[in-house]
Formats: C-alpha cells, structure tokens, sequence
C-alpha cells in the first residue's frame, strides 16, 4: 500500500466509496421493520378464481387494522468503488437462494424455432406457400421471426421480404442487391423494410449467401472508407473510418471482414481479438505521432507488433519534452450482440459481425453562451476516475487503485457463510487482473484492469497488451457461455498529459440481462441485484478452464 492516511474518518465516509483508506470492502445490511397505517376506507374483497371448490378470495389485500412488518427482506446496501456509479443493493433472500447453488446463475440457451417445421406439422404447407405465410405475416411477427428462428429457410423468405436480391443463375443463391437511384439521384440498395432487414442479417443462422449480399461485403453497408487491415489467415479484420460519426472528430471500427465470419463470441478467435486490438494500438500511436511530429513508417502496410511498440517508446520519449497534444485520450468500446422487440425496440446498439470502435477525444473545444468562457475540456470518462482518485488520495493520503487491489484481494463474504467462495478474481497474470467488482451496477458486471499504473495503452507494454487482448476474450467468452447474449464493453483511461498520479486503465464488461431492461431506478444510479459478488465470481470461474484455451498465460 502507497502513501499514508492523513484524512478522518468522517472525511473518507463523505467520499461515498466502498474502498476503504485501509484497503478493505465495507457495506451496509438493512433490517427493515416497520407499522403501515391504515389509510384505506372501502374493502373490495373479489374471487380470483377457486380451489378444491372452494373460492379463492383477495381478504390478504384487505387488511382490516394497521399493518406491523416485524421483519422484511434484509438488503445489502453497497457503494460502488467509483462514487459517481452510485450505489448496489442485493436482496438477501435472493442472494442466499443463489449461493445456495452459483451453478444456477445462468440464462438458458435459447430454443430452436422454425416456422417451416410449425406450418409442415400443422398446416401441411411448405415452400411455395410456407413463403406466401411468411410474407402476409404482421409486421410484428415477421420482426420476432427473424429474431428467434433457427431456421435458415424461414429467414430465407424473411430476407426476401425486406429487398431485392440479385440471384446468380447457376446456384439460385444471391449474388447481390438490387441498386436504384433515391431522391437526390444517389444509388442505393432497395431495401423497403429496413427493421426487417436488420433483424435478419443479425440472426447467425441466416445463410451466408444472404449475409454476404446483405451486409458483409464491403461497400452494402455505405461508403466508408477502409483504411487499416489486419490479415493473418484465416483471420482477417478491417479498419473503418466512421467520418460523420456521432463520436466528434470521427471514429474508427475493427471489424471483422467479409470472408472471417464472426457472428458469435464463440467464434472469435485469439488471432481475431489481437488483429482488433492491434489496429486499435495502432491508429492511436501513428495518429499521436503525427500530431508530435515524429518520423514513422509509411503507410499502405499492417505494422509488426515490434514496430508499434517502437512507435509507442517514441511517443512516451516525446512526450516528456513535448506535452501540448491536441488529442489526448482514448475512447474505445465494444458493443457485443443484438436484438429487436417485435414492437420496433432496437434491444443493442450492435450490428452483424464482431467489431470494436474506437477514437481520440480533445483536449479541448470552444463553448459558446458566456463572454468570459472560451473552452473547457472535451468529456472523457476516465476524468471522472482522476478526479474521483485525486479526491481519495487529498482526503485519505492513500492510492485509491492500491487500495482497490488490496481490497479485492483480501475479500470477505458479506454473508459470513464459513464455506462459500470468497474469491473476485476470476482470472489473473503477471500483468492483468479481470474480477467480479464488489458492487456490480450490471448483475453481471466484469471488470479488467493491470496489477500496476499503467493508466492508458501508452503506458502499456507489450506483454502488457497481450495480457489485456486475452483477458478481453476470456471475459467475453465466460460471459456468453453463462448466457450473455448482448454485452457492452469500454475502456476508461488517464489523459496521455495527466502525469503520474496511480490511475490504471479500467475495462468495465455490461451484460445485459432479459428481464433487467433499466427503469427508474437505474436512472438514479440503484442498480439491484440478487445474488452475491462472490458467487458471480464462482460461476465464471467454473468456464475459465473453457475460456482459456488456446491462451498460455498463468491462471
């Protein structure tokens, strides 16, 4: 542990964080017990229904005096580390009833659909007017369809149902789309139902013939620009540039190319995570080397991993004479997976094939509205980590992410059970720790972060990298066999100009979760949850062996 404690208690406590100065996990356990009047004035006692013959009436929602709670649902009230992602709060008795058994900390896998088998067994009906059914289905329908069959002839038809295909003679298999001119003369894809469209060119038991012709090959999708490739057969990933993005200054996307289908995490393999990752370090270092004016190779080539970390030591030399960056933090995130409500809710942001996103973020940007203010600094999310480290460290005198670490290590049940699993540490090397945070604001919340202040992927070595792009997989490969189907990922990370101040780069995993879909208590950062930190964390490890193969780290 670095540093001394010179702030009070009082001081620590009004940091609001779960992270004591003395690198421990504290928490709070409410006991509720309490006396409702009665304000009620008419009773409406109803049938619900009978049994044994006997009616079954509503006289328990009736009361007829005040109503005494000598003891309900005790619930565990925990701060989250970082103070401004508000506070978790975990249901006793569910949490109990999960510790009783972490194996049942899981979403089951999905049941085969196909509507062609459904209409053959009932209706006797098949190709011709199997397709004719699908077509005169409601639109509501059609969108659930093409979310949940496993069938690759119903989402044939379903596609046909969204565009115009172009069909090759020979194999009757789609060689393209239709193209025609749209209001201002430009040719585009005739797609008339674009909610279909997407919902079916994200289901992975599309044929890949109507995948390529959808949205794989390059240019169906737009015009963005290709830039950056990372081809180590059978990997192969491209780099987009996102120009008019809503991310300010434009972004970039590794994505997967057109001939390495990827559309599950089950599919991905190291080699694709490290080609990701790699345009990711990439783009950043020989943009930063531009803006620093330092020489660097030409371009029309992937660098070796050798010549980015060159690159990267250059840069870090730079900097420590030259710090007047206009750019100087990284944004980068992940989103993993896709759904959509047959009502028209687009249930994640991601689209077919696996990709990543990423982009630099300003030091500064004018602002307008007040004479007297010009500026003031572009948001990053990592800023509200180093502030909220500076303040730890002003109040206790302590090293918040030494303090985190220690308090992770030395973990302790909130429960007290003398036999369950006290461990948050899923999976660790010499470089890397990727553990279950005390205070999980997704109930299946991850977190990665290095064993030293490495605080962005300047700071980071190359065995350092390595470490990060495998347990990136690993994660996500635990995630999705306990059931994760849609998962968002995100980097927060130090200012390149920050300095030394202990903040290490943080990877935050957000699964989402079927019948957790945010309400109001969410919205005021209450994230609940019903099982404990500790046996999430047995439940992952109970895949780890699965998630690293092909992985030669120490676990």
């Amino acid at each position: 542990m670095n540093g001394s404690k010179t702030g009070s208690s009082a001081d620590w406590t009004a940091i609001n964080t779960c992270v004591t100065p003395g690198g421990r996990f504290v928490f709070g356990l409410h006991k509720p017990h309490f006396r409702a009047t009665n304000m009620r004035q008419n009773d409406y006692v109803l049938s619900l229904g009978q049994a044994g013959g006997r009616n079954q009436l509503n006289l328990l929602n009736f009361p007829p005096d005040d109503v005494d709670i000598p003891s309900a649902q005790a619930v565990y009230e925990v701060a989250n580390p970082f103070p401004f992602r508000g506070v978790t709060y975990i249901g006793k008795t569910w949490a109990d009833r999960a510790a009783s058994d972490p194996t049942l900390i899981s979403i089951a896998a999905p049941s085969k659909v196909s509507m062609g088998q459904a209409a053959q067994k009932t209706l006797g009906i098949s190709g011709k007017a199997l397709a004719e059914l699908i077509t005169h289905l409601p639109g509501p329908l059609k969108l659930a369809l093409a979310t949940t069959s496993t069938d690759p002839q119903d989402l044939k038809h379903l596609a046909e149902n969204s565009c115009h295909f172009v069909y090759d003679d020979h194999s009757g298999l789609p060689k393209g789309l239709a193209y025609g001119p749209d209001s201002n003369g430009r040719m585009k894809p005739k797609i008339f139902n674009a909610g279909l469209y997407e919902a079916v060119a994200n289901n992975p038991c599309l044929d890949n013939a109507y995948k390529q012709a959808m949205v794989l090959r390059p240019g169906v999708q737009g015009s963005s620009e290709i830039i950056g490739e990372w081809l180590q057969p059978p990997s192969h990933v491209f780099e987009y540039l996102r120009c008019n993005s809503y991310i300010p200054w434009g972004h970039y996307a590794a994505n997967m190319a057109h001939d390495a289908v990827r559309y599950a995490v089950g599919d991905l393999t190291a080699e694709d995570m490290t080609g990701m990752r790699h345009l990711y370090y990439q783009r950043t270092y020989i943009r930063l080397a531009d803006e620093l004016k330092i020489a660097r190779p030409p371009g029309r080539h992937c660098l070796s991993a050798a010549t980015v970390e060159n690159l990267r030591q250059a840069i870090v030399d730079a900097l420590v004479k030259q710090n007047d960056l206009d750019f100087t933090a990284t944004l980068w995130g992940w989103n993993y997976g896709f759904d959509y409500a047959p009502s028209g809710y687009r249930l994640h942001a991601s689209h077919q094939q696996i990709h990543q996103q990423f982009a630099l973020i300003p030091r500064q940007m004018p602002v307008s509205g007040d004479p007297i203010v010009k500026s003031r600094p572009s948001f990053a999310c990592g800023d509200m980590i180093a502030a909220f480290t500076r303040q730890f460290k002003n109040t206790t005198g302590a090293s918040f992410f030494d303090c985190y670490e220690n308090a992770i290590r030395t973990n302790k049940r909130m429960d007290n059970r003398l036999y369950g699993h006290s461990r948050l540490i899923i999976h660790e090397d010499e470089q890397v720790m990727l553990f279950v945070p005390k205070a999980q604001t997704s109930q299946w919340e991850l977190q990665l972060m290095p064993r030293k202040a490495a605080g962005n992927i300047l700071e980071t070595d190359t065995p350092m990298r390595q470490s990060l792009d495998n347990a990136l997989l690993i994660a996500m490969r635990i995630l999705t066999r306990l059931g994760a189907t849609m998962v968002t990922v995100f980097e927060s990370s130090k200012r390149f100009d920050a300095g030394e101040n202990g903040q290490r780069l943080l990877y935050t995993f957000l699964p989402r979760l079927p019948e957790s879909p945010g309400a109001f208590s969410e919205a005021q950062l209450r994230w609940i949850n019903g099982h404990y930190p500790e046996d999430f964390a047995l439940a992952c490890r109970l895949h780890l062996e699965h998630a690293l193969k092909g992985y030669s780290g120490e676990t």
